[in-house]
């Protein structure tokens, strides 16, 4: 019968089989040797009863040495079970793919069970005598935060929805409800009853130490093709963008990853599938990618998120007054002869918040903040106070419009300590003020 030995058994024979062979020669070598230099002055008794001795000693030595080897031997074959198992490994796994692209094969197979498309329904105006209806609205993506079924996502995804619909990666819809929306931010909660199934999720990363040049994944369903990858990198940090008349989002991420409609709200990932910033909007003059695509970061969102959840809207601190935004023809008015017949100082600003008034008995007040005094008519609007301070600074922050002075506060909390630059005529004064 023959006997067929494995790769592995037969080069752990050779191991073996050599580290005896060079044991039993060093056994030889060495009575060898001490035969011949003992031989002329050693009786023959003599000669038996020392190598009696020296064989037991050899053998002792031998036996020591047998076991040095031993282990050597097992430390061999350790390394070399080891290294089979690296070799099957890599034999294992499909090398027709990169590295990079085998990253990002593992990023979009563990995330894209939590990205939903979300689609809205509007309710139509009432005509005459038909009944207002249902009609189909945006779409747009969210990320499931919380297995209980807690979805972030843009507030320009769900805005004017009257019934949301959040589809999963395995084909299932549920009816989501509407937790918060912060329109600071652009940052909405919806929830849905996820009826006992297990739902994947993607867990927050960190937005405070991403570098420009950094890779990044983004999943989303662009015009509406379900759970898209695009992949790109950091292309800016600290980006203040403007999303509307009076919204201005700091500190977004730039990206080149492409951005299209329907991407909104879906999570921009890094390499490991943390969520680092939520998609928001695009810069295009096409309206679809062009290259320049921005989330708000994953720090933002996060403490949003939380306050939404918690409380159903941000629970952010405020300066307690009432202002309106300070413009050309209000400095005008101010300035002019009339303006100087009621009082007023000269102004030299044409941009900031002027204060209309301040609430009695708030931070603001107690810090020296005043309200205007003298009431002015616009040749539009409704009627307000001159004659306050004018805010145009907030900690480093410039401020020269509305949407500048609520991006200022968006990151405070209730008990933060603010420093407000204010002109009060044509005096510049700081004041350090405990926000409400």
């Amino acid at each position: 019968m023959k006997i067929y030995y494995s790769k592995r058994e037969m080069l752990r024979n050779v191991f073996v089989g050599v580290a005896l062979g060079a044991v039993v020669a060093f056994v030889v070598v060495k009575i060898s040797d001490k035969e011949s230099s003992d031989s002329t002055t050693q009786t023959e008794s003599e000669i038996a009863e020392t190598q009696t001795n020296e064989i037991e000693e050899n053998s002792t030595n031998a036996l020591s040495e047998l076991d040095s080897q031993n282990e050597k031997i097992a430390e061999l074959s350790r390394k070399y079970d080891e290294m089979l198992a690296r070799v099957s490994t890599v034999a294992k796994t499909n090398t027709q793919y990169t590295i990079d692209e085998q990253q990002n094969i593992n990023v979009y197979e563990k995330c894209n069970g939590a990205v939903v498309n979300i689609t809205t329904q509007e309710m139509t105006a009432p005509f005459w005598f038909f009944e207002p209806t249902l009609q189909e609205g945006g779409s747009g993506t969210g990320s499931i935060i919380d297995k209980r079924g807690y979805v972030i996502t843009n507030v320009h995804v769900i805005s004017n929805a009257s019934k949301i619909n959040i589809s999963l990666a395995d084909g299932s819809s549920y009816e989501g409800s509407v937790v918060g929306a912060d329109v600071e931010s652009d940052i909405a909660i919806l929830k849905f009853d996820p009826k006992g199934k297990e739902l994947s999720t993607i867990a927050f990363g960190n937005s405070e130490n991403l570098k420009v040049g950094q890779k990044v994944i983004a999943i989303g369903n662009p015009f509406a093709v379900e759970r898209t990858m695009t992949t790109g990198i950091i292309s800016g940090l600290g980006r203040p963008i403007q999303e509307s008349t009076n919204v201005i989002i700091r500190n977004m991420i730039q990206t080149d990853a492409a951005i299209n409609p329907g991407n909104s709200g879906g999570p921009l990932l890094d390499t490991s599938g943390r969520m680092i910033g939520i998609n928001t909007m695009i810069i295009s003059n096409s309206g679809s990618s062009a290259g320049l695509g921005f989330a708000v970061p994953v720090s933002t969102a996060q403490r949003v998120a939380a306050d939404l959840i918690q409380y159903g809207k941000v629970n952010r601190g405020k300066l307690s007054i009432a202002g309106v935004q300070m413009t050309r023809s209000i400095a005008q008015a101010i300035n002019s002869s009339q303006g100087q017949k009621l009082g007023l100082s000269r102004v030299g600003a044409e941009s900031g918040i002027l204060i209309t008034e301040v609430v009695q008995g708030s931070n603001a007040e107690k810090a020296g903040l005043k309200g205007g005094t003298v009431n002015y008519q616009p040749k539009r609007g409704s009627s307000f106070n001159v004659g306050g301070d004018i805010i145009v600074q907030i900690d480093s922050i410039p401020v020269e419009s509305y949407a500048d002075y609520m991006s200022a506060l968006e990151s405070k909390r209730p008990g933060d300590s603010v420093t407000v630059r204010i002109l009060r005529g044509e005096e510049t004064l700081s004041l350090k003020i405990k926000l409400d």
